[in-house]
């Protein structure tokens, strides 16, 4: 496992972004594990946050890409993040776009913010995880509206690794229903990897009970 998987993991942990216990998604299930990306709540954790994404954005699509779009409203600051970061770290100015909620009728008018996207755009969408792909096609028809776009793909942070809404996981059903990339900074079985049975600043993070109940999760969900 690459070292920034293995500090991004322990980042969550730190931030307590991923944590462990009994939990219900957005989907209705319950839950061992649960990760929420509105526990990154300072300037230094998104700036660490960015560079992440920035990492995987980079290894599995290049930089070769126009737009970073973050689906309203936790992926508007990951856009910024992460476009900030790639701008640092590899010296490539990515423009970022979000949508609103609601169209704005004055102003800056129209239901984007951020960069306008435009004909011959290629665009990577991101968001902190999908476990049904709900938001995707919420976003995919706001992409598609503002012209002749190419969407690359999609990055998460955290791949749950379960199933969407038949058998393959939510991510794979993604990528073979718009034809595209998928990936994310850290798998849950990379999770799984450095955590379990590891004493992490004095205290075992994943023990067995907590890894039994994740096994039996994955046993009814599991991908």
């Amino acid at each position: 496992m690459e070292q920034y998987k293995k500090d991004f993991i322990e980042f969550m942990v730190d931030c307590e972004v991923l944590k462990f216990g009994d939990f219900v998604t957005k989907s209705g299930r319950k839950t061992p594990f649960f990760v929420n990306a509105g526990f990154y709540r300072t300037g230094a954790q998104l700036r660490r946050l960015g560079g992440y994404y920035a990492q995987a954005i980079n290894e599995k699509f290049g930089l070769d890409f126009d737009v970073l779009f973050g689906p309203a409203y936790k992926g508007i600051p990951l856009t910024v993040a992460a476009t900030t970061a790639i701008s640092e770290l590899y010296d490539r100015d990515i423009r970022y776009c979000s949508n609103r909620k609601e169209v704005k009728d004055h102003g800056d008018k129209g239901i984007l913010l951020g960069s306008p996207i435009t004909d011959g755009d290629r665009v990577v969408i991101i968001e902190d995880v999908t476990t049904a792909g709900t938001s995707i096609a919420e976003t995919m028809p706001i992409i598609k509206a503002q012209g002749d776009v190419e969407v690359l793909g999609l990055v998460v942070s955290v791949d749950r690794m379960e199933r969407g809404q038949g058998t393959k996981s939510a991510l794979q059903e993604i990528a073979e229903t718009y034809g595209m990339k998928t990936t994310a900074i850290v798998t849950m079985a990379e999770v799984v990897e450095h955590l379990y049975g590891r004493e992490y600043k004095g205290r075992i993070v994943i023990d067995d009970a907590i890894k039994s109940a994740i096994d039996a999760y994955y046993e009814q969900y599991g991908a």
